[in-house]
């Protein structure tokens, strides 16, 4: 078991990890949890960065059920009807403002302890965590936060990562046997977390040098910075609770190196403590030009489309580097600019395009299903599980990716789709397979159906509309699928659904059951324009 919640949303130097395993997805994470980031010269100097314009916010004017359904697709794990008319009122920077404010009812931890999850048969397992999170996911109020909000600084502190990539009993380099320190987190926390592969512009274009990208660190600096990661361990050896998994780590001076540490041209003097060491690491991390960019750019493909244009990652990035009030990596600040730009909020623009949008991660198909007919657990069981078989449910479940590269890589490309010679990338179709599609689909239809356990949707208001199969239709459209689904497509499941008598309360129900389950497997629906 441990703690995973970060309350505040401002970067500082505590940045937001693009979705990665064992956070929840910003999910889808940003943190579902929801984390998932001065190289080497060339031959030439790197082109200047372009001139980037300031952020484009969209006007305020009245917006729609079906623009305050999307923006929710967007910012949440699914809409509800009371969620849409909230935007309806208050406006789209007004919701994230009242999102920013909500406060989380109650932590993993607090919930977990109060489950009965803190004895010491759970100290090395995860019991507890699925319920816990799948409860968070769909329950909470914060929805905002579910979808961006874990936090660097206390991750990198935390004893889950600390296992996880290894760098838990870290210690410092012994000239006798030749040991050297864990290299692991060292190079996540450029490659994954902060910084990327690459040098890049400001509008997250390749610097180039020779005809080929510059590399954002070397080796060096991947050894320097591994010795900042010594002498980080849990603050007790009691193992009758979980307890000293969810505290942060602290570090034992004897372990940590104590000489000099150089990576990314900078310098880390010798002796300076392990605590002062993390902190100094942190904060150069923070002031590498990357930084701005690469963040951006994971948050804008999480959150709005897999392919934003230079110009849409430069203004971001822009807000990033100063929030208007010389502030920079105000995550309040970030999100907005990802959520309000024109490149975000233009319906219109967005449906015409071929570049536009993404594809919604299985997560999110199951929570928005759940949040859209209120599920709730009245046992707090939430036994929905590890979802994570490719064969029998979703290939993918919050927290459980197989590695630290996350269930799929930002530039991944489909091979052999129209989308490859489209030169464009699709990251979470590296999810999708025909396996993955048809155990989907048999899951959803018996969740839907069935629940889990006590964990059961609630379709007393749609079971309402269900003999008028249009009207069904119309409202499954807009609390799913934002209104994205085409006359056409419409059509095509009404016959199915006409197909079912309406005579009875069980054909009723079975209406109900299958129009959701069409609209949750239709194309219009799983791309998210």
């Amino acid at each position: 078991m441990h703690d995973d919640d970060a309350g505040t949303l401002v970067l500082n130097h505590d940045l937001v990890r693009p979705p990665v395993s064992h956070a929840i997805p910003t999910a889808l994470g940003v943190s579902a949890a929801a984390l998932a980031l001065a190289a080497c010269g060339g031959d030439s100097a790197p082109a200047a960065a372009p001139v980037v314009p300031p952020p484009v916010i969209v006007p305020t004017v009245k917006i729609t059920p079906t623009q305050a359904g999307r923006f929710l697709a967007q910012s949440t794990m699914g809409a509800t009807a009371a969620d849409i008319v909230s935007v309806q009122t208050l406006g789209f920077d007004g919701w994230l403002t009242d999102q920013f404010n909500t406060a989380r009812k109650i932590a993993h931890w607090d919930w977990m302890v109060g489950a009965g999850y803190n004895v010491a048969a759970n100290s090395n397992s995860e019991t507890g965590y699925d319920p816990s999170v799948w409860r968070q996911l769909i329950g909470g109020t914060d929805q905002l936060r579910q979808r961006v909000g874990t936090l660097l600084d206390q991750v990198t502190t935390n004893a889950g990562m600390g296992l996880y990539l290894t760098y838990l009993g870290n210690v410092k380099a012994n000239p006798t046997t030749g040991s050297v320190p864990d290299e692991n987190y060292a190079r996540e926390l450029m490659q994954l977390f902060t910084l990327g592969l690459y040098q890049i512009n400001s509008d997250g274009s390749l610097m180039m040098s020779g005809g080929a990208p510059i590399e954002t660190y070397t080796q060096d600096d991947v050894s320097g910075l591994a010795r900042v990661w010594t002498g980080w361990t849990v603050d007790s050896s009691d193992s009758t609770t979980p307890d000293r998994y969810r505290r942060p780590m602290v570090n034992i001076a004897a372990n940590h190196e104590t000489g000099t540490k150089v990576f990314l041209k900078t310098t880390i003097p010798a002796n300076t403590s392990g605590v002062d060491s993390k902190k100094l690491a942190l904060d150069a991390i923070f002031a590498h030009p990357n930084i701005a960019p690469f963040v951006s750019k994971q948050l804008i493909q999480r959150l709005v489309t897999s392919n934003p244009s230079a110009p849409y990652i430069g203004r971001v990035a822009a807000v990033f580097a100063d929030n208007g009030s010389g502030v920079r990596g105000d995550l309040k600040a970030v999100v907005r600019a990802v959520l309000l730009d024109t490149e975000a909020r233009d319906d219109a623009a967005a449906a015409a395009s071929t570049t536009s949008g993404k594809l919604r991660e299985p997560i999110a198909r199951l929570t928005g299903w759940a949040r859209a007919y209120g599920a709730t657990s009245p046992s707090d069981a939430w036994a929905i599980g590890d979802t994570s078989s490719s064969s029998t449910r979703l290939a993918q479940s919050p927290g459980r990716s197989q590695s630290v590269f996350s269930w799929f890589r930002p530039g991944y490309t489909p091979p052999n789709s129209a989308i490859a010679t489209a030169g464009l990338v699709a990251p979470e179709f590296q999810l999708t397979s025909e396996p993955t599609v048809v155990a989907y689909i048999n899951y959803m239809q018996s969740l839907i159906v069935n629940g889990a356990g006590d964990f059961k949707a609630d379709y007393t208001a749609i079971t309402a509309k269900a003999a008028d199969s249009q009207a069904l239709l119309d409202d499954i459209n807009l609390t799913l699928a934002a209104n994205q689904l085409s006359a056409a497509t419409i059509a095509q499941i009404k016959t199915a659904v006409d197909s079912i008598a309406s005579s009875t309360p069980a054909g009723l129900a079975n209406r109900v059951y299958t129009a959701i389950l069409l609209v949750l497997a239709s194309p219009e629906y799983l791309v998210l324009k």
